[in-house]
């Protein structure tokens, strides 16, 4: 009796799962994410809740939705510095005018009694040939950004990847920790009617009763929490993937697969995956690119011009003789080689200075976002060792537990030892392996860190 009272203490660290379980208030309380009662789950394992977190999360939807939006600034890019051309047109009435420059009968009254439809259409435009560049870092520009917002699609799905592992991780950490509890409690039930039964016959320590009977009830306000806690990893989960229905195997919380290397290997991870870096780069390119346009805008712009007009007014006597204006009769088309040049070279010299500026501040971005990084991976990568060192002490102290709490429970077989020696083996053993599972969805968080850090996803733990 006194080995189920003491297996009690395991309820308090039930606290500690709360906090580690439980995704974000906002996520918690999000309308709609709670599967309805009556339908039957849909079991998915960690691979395929990542694939549908990465399908159906908003955050990765308004990402993918910008990559779209800049892809289509790029092919506007592309088009716009040949698409330089305006069609103008119109219809009217036109009076009747008869004659040449020397004699007409008419009078240029322009309403009449007399009088007939005009129409007149006209396409000009001009064909870059030669920009000093503008067009081509106009184009790295454009394609920089489409690289830079790629970028942001990778920085968002592993970010919504590490709140999934985290939801599910917790989940399965509830799960284990619950059937823990159920196992406690029902050891402790018989043994409260064994002592029940013991002090109604005067036999019994009313004194233990109650510590038995206190031990149950935080059993049980403990056990309502998992509960709790369990239904708000499930809604996160729902959340995260849009499938109102959702839930995970049965499967107990196991370490990563991934052997840890030696710390330059995720760096070198990080330098060529991390998806920060990747922003920076492509951003450092774009202000280059910005430059060079700044640059070339203090030259000018040469291009063919075409231009092709008609007009035709029926009512009005076409003019033969080339000298002579007929603005109602005409049909001309031709072509030059047209220069445009803003003179504002102080203002532009201005903006190239800007420009400039603006990409030593991107330099700059990009030597702290390289630091930070190397940093965020050391961190995350002493983080994984630590909790591997943990788990591996807490399996060892589960382990000795277990085996001082069989020892001991033998000497009572045989008479040797007391029921009250049990108390210290059974809270040993109780604790520890509770720890033991904690520990293990640390080294699981831990290594998602790591994964997020070196932009390394396929070293993150599949929960298998």
């Amino acid at each position: 009796m006194a080995r189920r009272a003491a297996r009690g203490a395991l309820a308090a660290a039930a606290v500690s799962l709360a906090v580690s379980l439980a995704p974000s208030p906002a996520v918690a309380d999000t309308p709609g994410a709670t599967a309805p009662a009556q339908r039957a789950a849909v079991v998915h394992d960690l691979p395929r809740v990542l694939a549908l977190a990465d399908r159906n999360h908003p955050n990765i939807a308004a990402a993918r939705a910008k990559l779209s939006q800049v892809r289509a600034q790029l092919d506007e890019a592309h088009y716009a510095p040949f698409s330089q051309f305006k069609l103008t047109g119109g219809v009217a009435l036109a009076p009747t005018v008869r004659g040449n420059n020397v004699f007409s009968p008419n009078t240029d009254v322009s309403l009449t009694s007399s009088l007939g439809v005009a129409w007149r259409a006209g396409i000009d435009g001009v064909v870059p040939l030669w920009t000093f560049g503008k067009i081509t870092s106009l184009w790295d520009a454009a394609e920089a950004n489409v690289r830079v917002n790629q970028a942001t699609v990778e920085k968002e799905r592993d970010a919504v990847r590490l709140d999934v592992r985290k939801a599910y991780f917790g989940l399965q950490l509830a799960r284990d920790s619950r059937s823990l509890l159920r196992d406690v409690r029902s050891e402790m039930d018989k043994a409260l009617r064994r002592l029940e039964e013991q002090v109604e016959a005067d036999e019994g320590d009313p004194i233990e009763l109650l510590k038995l009977q206190t031990f149950g009830a935080e059993l049980e306000a403990r056990g309502a929490e998992v509960d709790k806690f369990i239904a708000i990893a499930l809604a996160g989960l729902r959340f995260y993937t849009g499938v109102p229905d959702l839930d995970i195997p049965d499967v107990p919380i196991r370490p990563p697969a991934h052997r840890l290397g030696h710390v330059t290997r995720y760096l070198t991870a990080a330098r060529l995956y991390r998806p920060e870096l990747a922003q920076a780069r492509a951003g450092l390119d774009a202000r280059t690119a910005q430059v060079r346009l700044a640059r070339a805008q203090l030259f000018p712009d040469i291009g063919l011009g075409l231009q092709v007009g008609m007009s035709a007014a029926p009512e009005v006597a076409n003019q033969l003789n080339p000298f002579a204006s007929d603005p109602g009769n005409y049909f001309h088309y031709g072509a030059a080689l047209v220069l445009q040049w803003k003179l504002d070279l102080l203002p532009q010299s201005a903006r190239v200075r800007f420009a400039e500026a603006q990409l030593d501040e991107m330099a700059a971005t990009q030597r702290f976002a390289m630091g930070g990084v190397a940093t965020e991976v050391e961190t995350a990568y002493a983080e994984v060792v630590e909790a591997q060192r943990r788990l591996d002490a807490y399996a060892k102290a589960a382990k000795y537990g277990k085996r001082w709490l069989v020892m001991v429970q033998q000497g009572i077989d045989v008479g040797t030892m007391a029921d009250k020696d049990l108390i210290d083996p059974a809270k040993a053993y109780a604790t520890n392996r509770f720890n033991q599972l904690n520990a293990t969805m640390d080294l699981d968080m831990a290594m998602s860190r790591l994964a997020k850090a070196t932009g390394w996803d396929a070293i993150a733990p599949d929960g298998t």
